[in-house]
């Protein structure tokens, strides 16, 4: 059945705005040659669009051919602007930009533990409205938020968690009261990180990977054939929780001590690192395991060329032994999602994937290809821990774009996960 004449102008209004987004600015003839439309249905789109405020004049082509230059066009990239949350258990870091993502303004601050859930509250909503402010954002559109937990599938909200704090939970509602025009988004912030690793970092151009997160704490996010799968309750990819050998204890229902977290979250990488007598300067740039497994890379690098005001061949040698035993703890987890999905690739997420680099994903991979019978490519992070940030900033901008390219009347297509 042919589509009537209102959708297939809704159809062709999403794929020249989807161009532009992607492409750039374009002229009238690119976006004929580009979508295969006839050049009166692109005049009349261009000036529907234009009307509409959605797209305006930017320049000329500056092509080679008689008369005018033609004109280029673009998006209205100020007809919204996007806020992102990475929501950390003792932190919280907001980034702002406008439709198309440019050089977009970010702060983080400390939030700590003994902070009361008011003020937590009160100092990250301010947080938003600082950054929206210094990037000259009169109104926010979307609000992206990245946090720890699982998400509802049904309503889309963060569940309670024993292991989370009450501010978590409290922030989604107190953003909405105080930008009652924007819609608020809540991820859960591995999936986000999958997002983002897949259109920007290690997963580009995969439709099926899992996203092992090694942060503060573990967790995984599992994309199958371009889509993400969230499971039954919203819990697929929780593998801190996962009985793991060489833990000395089973995780419960409620604590994942004793479970794959107590292996390879932040703590016990930096416990790894003391008992192999490895230490470094605390820079406060990066978090305290990462900056040891990236001293760790770095010591083992080069050994021969070492000075003794560089690098010892003992110091190469413990930091050898550091990253085999935390591969050997990391291809656990990893193995243990290989067996199962059959992935093919897994990205060794977080700001410890991203520190280890190659060499980790090195060490984890020949494991895996001992423990496991499926091919399985290992890749270290590319984004780190500002994966959060970016993947919750993409499903903002997702949001609003199918919102705001919907022409009047039609409805808006859901955000596509990631891969879709």
């Amino acid at each position: 059945m042919p589509a009537s004449p209102s959708t297939a102008r809704a159809i062709n209004d999403r794929l020249a705005l989807r161009l532009l987004q992607q492409e750039g600015p374009l002229t009238a003839g690119q976006l004929k040659q580009l979508t295969g439309l006839s050049r009166p249905t692109v005049a009349d789109l261009v000036e529907r669009l234009t009307a509409s405020g959605l797209i305006t004049v930017v320049g000329e082509s500056g092509e080679q051919r008689r008369g005018p230059n033609a004109r280029l066009y673009g998006i209205v990239a100020d007809r919204a602007h996007l806020a992102a949350l990475d929501v950390r258990t003792e932190s919280v870091a907001v980034a702002v930009s406008d439709l198309l993502g440019r050089e977009p303004a970010e702060a983080c601050v400390p939030i700590g533990g003994g902070t009361g859930t008011g003020p937590a509250v009160e100092q990250a909503v301010t947080l938003v409205e600082r950054v929206a402010e210094e990037a000259g954002a009169r109104r926010l559109h979307t609000v992206g938020i990245g946090a720890p937990g699982l998400i509802d599938p049904v309503t889309g909200e963060l569940r309670n968690s024993t292991g989370l704090p009450e501010w978590h939970r409290r922030l989604v509602a107190a953003l909405q009261e105080r930008l009652p025009s924007a819609r608020v988004i809540v991820e859960n912030e591995t999936n986000l990180a999958a997002l983002a690793e897949q259109r920007d970092g290690a997963a580009l151009g995969r439709d099926t990977f899992v996203l092992l997160w090694l942060g503060h704490g573990t967790g995984a996010a599992v994309v199958l054939d371009g889509t993400l799968r969230r499971g039954a309750s919203g819990g697929a990819g929780e593998i801190g929780f996962l009985p793991v050998p060489g833990t000395g204890a089973l995780p419960s229902a409620t604590d994942c001590t004793g479970g794959f977290h107590s292996l390879a979250g932040a703590a016990a990488v930096v416990e790894l690192a003391r008992e192999h007598g490895l230490s470094c300067p605390e820079t406060g740039r990066e978090p305290a395991a990462a900056e040891l497994v990236r001293h760790a890379v770095t010591a083992c690098a080069s050994p021969a060329d070492a000075s003794p005001a560089d690098v010892s061949l003992a110091d190469a040698a413990r930091a050898a032994r550091f990253l085999d035993a935390l591969a050997d703890r990391v291809a656990l987890g990893a193995a243990s999602v290989v067996a199962l999905l059959d992935p093919g690739c897994v990205v060794l997420g977080g700001e410890v994937g991203q520190a280890g680099g190659d060499v980790l994903a090195a060490r984890v991979a020949e494991r895996v290809s001992r423990m496991a019978p499926l091919p399985t490519e290992v890749r270290p992070s590319t984004l780190g821990g500002g994966a959060v940030l970016r993947g919750a900033l993409l499903t903002a901008r997702d949001r609003a774009q199918d919102e705001l390219f919907a022409p009047p009347g039609a409805p808006a297509h859901p955000a596509p996960s990631p891969g879709g």
